[in-house]
């Protein structure tokens, strides 16, 4: 009985191993060596200029950072293209007076993810995320402070979805 469970057990642990499982949480094939991180670009009203420059960077230092692909200029095996959607400057949190007493800062990206390796991988969906601040604020006494956490929040987002498989 303990020699079957032993072996049982052993076996199992193999082939979890023989898995695409690895310790850095990516769940990417084996044979997916390269990754294209195509310049995004812009459709929405606001944000600053290079926003689409810095998003970009964002995404091709998580992958260099936290995967073994080599980021290449095209014809990658995994590609990742899009645009920023959205930037937007809500009101939440309304007082009793009707007034917000906080503005919500979202930014929407539009994703484009292609796998030569697996195209059941394939999508087109939208990441958003958003930081609160002060309705006695501007955004502009915010932007600097928020922006970077809400691309931080995109990246993970977009890297748990294409690399991790979450």
């Amino acid at each position: 009985m303990r020699w079957s469970l032993l072996l049982l057990l052993s076996s199992s642990l193999f082939t979890l191993s023989c898995g695409k499982y690895s310790f850095t949480g990516t769940t990417l094939d084996p044979t997916i060596k390269t990754v294209t991180v195509n310049t995004f670009t812009t459709s929405a009203a606001g944000g600053p200029a290079n926003l689409t420059l810095q998003f970009t960077e964002r995404l091709k230092e998580y992958y260099q950072r936290y995967t073994n692909l080599k980021v290449v200029p095209s014809n990658g095996d995994i590609v990742l293209e899009g645009s920023i959607t959205g930037y937007d400057v809500l009101p939440v949190a309304a007082t009793a007076s009707d007034q917000a007493a906080q503005n919500r800062l979202q930014v929407t990206v539009q994703v484009r993810f292609s796998n030569a390796k697996d195209e059941t991988k394939n999508f087109d969906q939208p990441f958003s995320f958003y930081q609160d601040f002060p309705a006695n604020q501007t955004l502009t006494q915010n932007e600097t402070r928020l922006l970077p956490k809400i691309q931080d929040q995109l990246v993970l987002d977009i890297f748990n979805k294409t690399a991790a498989d979450w």
